[in-house]
């Protein structure tokens, strides 16, 4: 990655979300909890026969202290609870959206897309043109859910290095058992 950039504007949430709701920056006492968030954000993937990504392990408290120390962990909080978070760091020229994560118990409440917009802001404060992730294509809250949230699928040639690196590293992992691409969303005019 490149060097960070602290994630997302004031904290707050944007209007018409529930009361009660705030964006803000994960901090090293949130690890834990994001950790337990990360288990509970996996199960619904058993219902699609995707037991291996169900059952995965999330990062360590070690590998995920210095994201959240370094500012590119923002979360949802619901009075003093996580129910989602976000973790995005800048990958050639764009800011890489590493991880969304919404707790079941939240879904539905537009919480995954008040963090990217989160994040959008935060690509443009830093004058990055773009979001860029990796993610399964066929998942109905992941692929399809992106584009609904203005991104568009890569083709293989556009793939910078770092998507490249990202992508490779996820084969390694053994996630293209199920189809996965790079998509982008375009947050400036450049």
């Amino acid at each position: 990655m490149d060097a960070t950039v602290p994630v997302g504007p004031p904290d707050g949430l944007p209007e018409g979300l529930q009361d009660g709701l705030s964006i803000r920056a994960a901090g090293p006492a949130d690890v834990e909890a994001l950790r337990e968030l990360e288990r509970a954000a996996g199960a619904p993937f058993r219902s699609l026969g995707m037991d291996a990504i169900a059952d995965d392990e999330p990062p360590t408290a070690a590998e995920l202290l210095g994201p959240v120390r370094a500012g590119a962990v923002r979360v949802v909080d619901q009075e003093g609870r996580i129910a989602a978070y976000l973790l995005a760091e800048p990958l050639d020229g764009a800011l890489h959206v590493e991880q969304v994560s919404v707790h079941p118990d939240h879904a539905r409440r537009r919480l995954g897309r008040a963090l990217l917009e989160d994040a959008a802001a935060t690509a443009r404060r830093a004058e990055l043109p773009a979001l860029t992730l990796t993610t399964f294509v066929e998942v109905p809250w992941n692929g399809p859910y992106y584009l609904r949230c203005g991104f568009r699928w890569l083709a293989e040639e556009e793939l910078t290095p770092g998507l490249r690196a990202v992508r490779a590293a996820e084969r390694a992992r053994g996630l293209d058992r199920w189809p996965r691409g790079c998509m982008i969303r375009m947050v400036r005019t450049l």
